[in-house]
């Protein structure tokens, strides 16, 4: 029993760091987006388009930021949307292998198979 009791313990605790690195990274997004906007030089086609970007991004970080605190209390509420998000996550980065986009994919792939396997294995009853 204290096998499981130690890994449920590291798979919380890793849960927390990544799914706040995940929340991170969209934070970045759109840090990169605003600039690479900021910076150019012809007025946007679709301006909606990017303002769309912008709420997606900002609600996914919020809201895997929320599950880092689920598994920061130990509750379950964030189990599912995590791993829904990096399940979701998965598939993209699928997505981007058949596109050969590897630089994106392969960083994408590692990071949301770890954090779904962190958050499947960080909450027991």
């Amino acid at each position: 029993m204290a096998i499981s009791e130690n890994l449920y313990e590291k798979c919380r605790k890793w849960a927390v760091y990544l799914l706040r690195f995940e929340s991170l990274i969209l934070i970045a997004l759109i840090v990169y987006l605003a600039l690479l906007d900021a910076l150019r030089s012809k007025p946007l086609s679709a301006p909606l388009a990017l303002a769309g970007d912008f709420i997606g991004l900002a609600l996914g970080a919020t809201g895997l930021f929320f599950c880092s605190l689920s598994f920061a209390r130990a509750k379950s509420w964030g189990r599912a949307p995590a791993v829904l998000a990096n399940g979701i996550a998965l598939g993209v980065s699928y997505f981007m292998l058949s596109g050969k986009f590897y630089i994106g994919a392969i960083p994408l792939g590692v990071l949301s198979f770890a954090t779904l396997f962190a958050s499947l294995l960080g909450y027991r009853e």
